[in-house]
């Protein structure tokens, strides 16, 4: 019989914590549990030292069931595998410039379940360091912005692996995730919004994936660097906007796909600098200030099947140009034409305009963006584009917007 289920049929009946016993804080009931014990912990408002859990056990929460840490410390540390924390509250760590103080830390363990928590106003909330096997699920995470120093990020991740974020809202903090030297994470269906930095930040983080997240309103909406085989899928960068803000920005990294993702309302919908064979396929790139900036960084990137609508510019290259390469996308701004039917636009589409080119070397000359002077500039660069990249053009338009439903 496997350990844990041995230890699962030895545990007895639960512990219990509540106001009024037999235990009356959580600290005192994990000292006094056998491994494999369920601690019950019942309606009320804990404040006590730090909690340290050694051993394997379950801390299951009932309504009502908080921990404060009263402004001045981090309430739970688990030192132990096979851990589960569900059904909590934590609340109140307090800011703290000398220490990444979390209101909820797992180092150098395994198979840990963070499930069902609420976190309301803490520093960090959830920090895995050197974690293995666990799973950070359904959790709400409300922090307070304030400036990027004084809050920290809601789940951070650090030199783990086989982690999966699932389901997580999270709100209000320097980075709604954040992983830094963590392999095969699955990051998926959180949403991750109105954060002070990014929605999610990672760096040397190889080999995992991003699927359903949606990142809306944050200082920028998604950061990854440093970076080997990164899949993104079906997420939606949302509305992130600010002087240098972005939906996604890829620097430095290789081998990325993307698929399917789509990216509306950002001041830059895709930014891609040293993001080498990049594939770019079936995403949406809709109502953004510019849909991609490329820049010269980036090789053999390649760009199949998107859409591009209502975009102020599709495509803004930096020097002359990029060796990217653009086939069979929809673009809103294409006016050639079919004889044959095929549904190929016969002549290529050109999609970076005069006009983005000389906002990349004066940038306040986009007040001009609605005058008569550009639109006589466009109609004259698409009847001889002699000045944009000759590089940069889709070989075969398509005539219709590929048939994909927006997430």
């Amino acid at each position: 019989m496997p350990p844990m289920m041995l230890l699962l049929l030895l545990q007895g009946p639960p512990l219990v914590v509540s106001p009024t016993g037999p235990y009356t804080s959580i600290g005192a009931a994990v000292t006094a549990a056998p491994p494999g014990a369920i601690i019950m912990v019942r309606a009320g408002r804990y404040r006590e030292p730090t909690v340290t859990v050694d051993r394997p056990l379950t801390l299951q929460g009932q309504p009502g069931a908080i921990l404060d840490g009263e402004g001045r410390r981090a309430l739970l540390i688990v030192h132990a595998d096979h851990v589960t924390v569900r059904g909590l509250e934590f609340t109140n760590t307090g800011t703290a410039y000398t220490e990444d103080r979390a209101a909820l830390r797992v180092a150098d363990a395994k198979d840990c379940h963070i499930v069902g928590n609420r976190f309301d106003a803490t520093f960090f909330a959830i920090y895995l360091a050197a974690a293995e096997d666990c799973v950070v699920a359904d959790n709400v995470i409300a922090g307070r912005p304030g400036r990027e120093a004084a809050t920290g990020n809601g789940v951070h991740l650090w030199s783990s692996r086989n982690i999966v974020v699932r389901g997580n809202r999270i709100s209000g903090h320097r980075d709604g995730i954040y992983l830094e030297f963590t392999r095969h994470a699955d990051v998926r269906d959180n949403v991750s919004e109105g954060n002070v930095r990014y929605g999610m930040h990672f760096m040397y983080s190889d080999s995992s994936a991003y699927t359903g997240n949606t990142f809306r309103a944050n200082g920028s909406g998604v950061a990854v660097m440093y970076t080997r085989a990164v899949d993104m899928t079906g997420n939606n960068f949302i509305s992130n906007r600010g002087a240098a803000a972005y939906g996604l920005l890829l620097k430095e990294i290789q081998d990325a796909r993307l698929f399917a993702n789509t990216f509306r309302g950002n001041t830059v919908g895709l930014l891609a600098d040293g993001a080498d064979r990049a594939l770019v396929t079936s995403n949406r790139f809709e109502d953004n200030g510019w849909a991609l900036r490329l820049l010269g960084s980036t090789v053999s990137a390649q760009f199949t099947g998107n859409t591009f609508r209502r975009n102020s510019f599709d495509v803004a290259v930096n020097g002359n140009g990029t060796s990217a390469t653009f086939s069979g996308n929809w673009w809103d701004g294409y006016h050639g034409w079919d004889l044959d039917h095929d549904g190929v636009g016969d002549v290529p589409y050109h999609p970076v305009r005069l006009f983005s080119l000389l906002v990349e070397r004066a940038e306040p000359v986009l007040l001009l963006q609605r005058s008569l002077f550009v639109k006589m500039l466009d109609a004259a660069e698409r009847a001889l584009p002699v000045l944009t990249p000759a590089g940069v053009s889709d070989s075969h338009p398509l005539m219709r917007a590929p048939d994909r439903g927006s997430r």
